[in-house]
């Protein structure tokens, strides 16, 4: 593989501006494509193999027109302190309010809370009125949303409180953002920082920007054919701008090395794209096993998203091996810091090299930060290895408290309605109420739907913990009932879970005693459903992605035990991310600091979001650093000094590109929504972990235990597995190109 990569990288360096035209047609051509195509149809979400999914599908099929799928808003009203709500002046506001909503598009009805059981609370105090919308959620239009905010704050100037909850005024989620601008301004001052040249900075940058807009691009043009939308993309932006500048980054470092070594422009965008390029192809490739892997979570808009951003990391892996070797043709000496320009110069008249062994900096033979650092660990593995591994075990400790759910309107700020309504209900009529459970009787072919029924109803009410229940109300056919089990305690509490489970425990006594199947459903009985199969999915999906990545990189190592460490490594760094996830969310430390308002359970896709996307990226510097360590171990050199020289050259590129990982990552906590600020902290206390303490530290102290023990592959799998080369051990041995091929080009 360096071999063929060698050659292309050769190739496209001379044949830059065909190569850079193509980029540039074929992007050109999708935008139009893009363009031109159709919006793509809803993600939506559903639960394939869910009881909660089967009774909500069913109550589309038995309840034509109730708009199950719809939006939905509640007005809560409450009384200024001292009066009721029921009082005339009280009741007039509420009622004029509520008709003001009424008249408004994509309402298909408003319910007056005074011709509602139950829709006033016993102390008379606080009450609601439910709207309906015949738009999703997210897809309400701006003058609905608008007519529901005037409408309320037309309540609040009539002297009651007035707030809306429920999912109407959601926004639909958008591709891009100020998240994203932030990162990329971080990015470059990392990578101006790193390389000491704004024109190598910007090519990394350049390069991502020219692989996303081609996903993206690609994600709309094929939205309505594949079922693509925005939100599907959301993922394969963020993760295509992480490993195309990545990507980009080990191959424009590489580069520079080669030339320093005293190489041709050619010959060294040759070697960077015939060595470094083959880590980034088996790095890519394990990205995108880990997001095709999301495929067996068994959530379709997961495995979307996981699909999609997979193509986006095979573009981004194109890129870095075609586009920018021919921009570096344009390029030449360029990338190099002015100072190494003209330390170079005065080298010219030099002819003999030194030694691999002391090569340091391009400025002269002093070792870098990174050689440092891999001699230190040499002197004390041991005691870096404990060190790394207790702190890590230290960090995972709050993990062993780690509880699932889909934190709903409870996690929302104080300064947001949404949460201002979630709480004067729970004061109006408890907490159970914001999670009410629906109960459907499938009473179709029983000889007495309504007797039925009626024992359901009985059944559920005299359940410990629920509160309430509401009569059944029958679909036209008048063979299905819904009701609605108004439990005491929250949405997110265990003792909600209980009920669901106790009511689903009972129904097959009830479906012997009355013929009707009993389901439960609703958002709270979904968000129980979708922890419990988030959780039957982690382990299958660590088996299928963490399994086929050992096979990749055994292929890529040629040893047992490297790929063996780095896989578990990962996982210590994961677990230890979801302890610090769980001490903030959950437990509520250093809360205040980045905005947590209310503490609660863990996003249930959080553990299996996490590992899909933090593998891939701790695969990426775990195949960067160690491929180097084993390109100096192969051409001679001591365990211990392959591990110094992998350091001395690659270090550095690692820790600017986990920085600039964190700086994207941490960009998404300033956000208010909870789950974005989760997932930000997450992944960027997963990649510091991973990168820092596992990649720079963990691994080292291993592998100078090993010692040469580190690369043993028994014989017989020496003999099935494939030689791909990628440290590059036949470049030595490749012909060069011909003396006048490489003087004709001009940098």
């Amino acid at each position: 593989m360096a071999t063929f990569l060698y050659r292309l990288g050769r190739w496209t360096f001379v044949r830059r501006r065909l190569v850079t035209f193509l980029w540039v047609a074929v992007l050109a051509a999708v935008g139009v494509l893009a363009a031109k195509a159709p919006a793509a149809p809803d993600d939506g979400f559903s639960m394939p193999g869910t009881e909660a999914q089967k009774a909500f599908d069913l109550m589309n099929e038995r309840f034509p027109g109730g708009h199950a799928d719809g939006a939905s808003a509640r007005l809560v009203f409450v009384a200024p302190s001292g009066q009721k709500i029921t009082a005339a002046p009280n009741q007039q506001v509420v009622e004029r309010t509520v008709d003001e909503v009424a008249r408004s598009e994509q309402v298909t009805g408003a319910v007056n809370p005074f011709k509602m059981q139950g829709a006033v609370s016993a102390d008379g105090t606080t009450a609601y009125a439910t709207v309906n919308y015949s738009a999703k959620a997210g897809e309400v239009s701006k003058g609905a949303t608008d007519a529901l905010e005037q409408a309320a704050q037309h309540g609040r100037d009539a002297g009651l409180k007035v707030e809306i909850g429920g999912n109407a005024l959601m926004a639909k989620p958008e591709a891009g953002g100020s998240s994203e601008a932030i990162g990329m301004a971080l990015s470059a001052v990392v990578l101006v920082i790193t390389f000491g040249s704004l024109v190598a900075a910007g090519l990394p940058l350049l390069t991502a920007v020219v692989g996303v807009g081609l996903g993206m691009a690609l994600i709309a043009a094929l939205g309505s054919t594949l079922g693509l939308s925005t939100t599907t993309g959301t993922l394969a932006m963020m993760l295509g701008l992480a490993v195309g500048i990545d990507y980009a980054v080990f191959i424009v470092s590489r580069y520079r090395a080669e030339l320093s070594e005293g190489r041709t422009p050619q010959e060294a965008a040759g070697r960077a794209v015939g060595t470094a390029g083959s880590a980034v192809v088996f790095a890519g490739l394990t990205v995108v096993i880990a997001l095709a892997g999301l495929s067996v979570v068994g959530i379709p808009i997961l495995a979307k998203m996981g699909m999609a951003a997979a193509g986006t990391v095979v573009i981004a892996v194109l890129v870095a091996l075609t586009l920018v070797p021919a921009l570096l043709g344009f390029l030449g000496r360029k990338v190099l810091p002015r100072k190494a320009r003209k330390a170079r110069k005065a080298r010219k008249a030099r002819k003999a090299r030194k030694a691999r062994t002391d090569q340091g900096e391009a400025s002269g033979g002093k070792e870098n930060g990174g050689a440092r650092w891999a001699r230190f660990i040499l002197r004390r593995p041991l005691a870096v290895l404990l060190g790394g591994v207790i702190g890590l075990g230290v960090l995972a400790a709050p993990a062993l408290d780690l509880r699932l759910g889909l934190p709903g309107d409870e996690s929302k700020p104080t300064s947001t309605t949404q949460r201002r309504a979630y709480d004067l209900l729970s004061e109006g009529f408890g907490p159970g109420f914001n999670g009410p459970l629906t109960v459907m009787v499938d009473a179709k072919g029983v000889a007495d739907p309504k007797a039925a029924a009626a024992e359901v109803a009985k059944k559920v009410s005299g359940l410990p913990g629920v509160v309430a229940v509401t009569p059944p109300m029958f679909n036209p056919a008048g063979d299905t009932a819904l009701l609605n089990a108004v439990p005491a305690t929250g949405p997110s509490e265990a003792e909600t879970k209980d009920i669901v489970h106790a009511i689903r425990g009972d129904a097959a006594g009830l479906k012997s005693a009355t013929g009707a199947t009993v389901l439960v459903s609703g958002t709270t009985a979904m968000n129980i459903d979708v922890s419990q199969k988030m959780s039957d999915a982690l382990v299958p999906y660590l088996a299928v992605v963490v399994g086929l990545a050992v096979i990749l990189l055994m292929v890529v190592f040629r040893s047992v035990l490297v790929p063996l460490k780095a896989a578990l490594g990962f996982l210590l760094s994961v677990v230890a991310a979801l302890g610090a996830v769980v001490a903030v969310f959950q437990w509520g430390w250093l809360a205040d600091l980045i905005g947590v308002e209310q503490t609660g359970p863990v996003m249930s896709m959080m553990p299996i979001f996490m590992i899909g996307v933090v593998f891939g990226l701790a695969m990426d510097y775990e195949v960067f650093l160690v491929t180097r360590i084993r390109e100096g171990f192969v051409h001679g050199e001591e365990p211990g000094e392959a591990i110094v020289t992998g350091f001395r050259h690659n270090a550095r590129v690692v820790t600017a590109a986990a920085f600039i990982m964190i700086a994207v990552f941490a960009g998404f906590i300033g956000m208010s929504e909870p789950m974005i600020k989760m997932m930000g902290l997450g992944l960027a206390a997963a990649v510091a972990f991973d990168a820092f303490i596992v990649r720079m530290t963990v691994v080292p102290a291993v592998l100078a235990l090993l010692g040469r023990r580190a690369w043993w592959l028994p014989r017989w799998l020496d003999r099935l597995i494939p030689d791909v080369d990628v440290e590059g051990s036949k470049l030595e041995t490749a012909a060069p190109e011909p003396t006048q091929a490489r003087e004709s080009v001009t940098v």
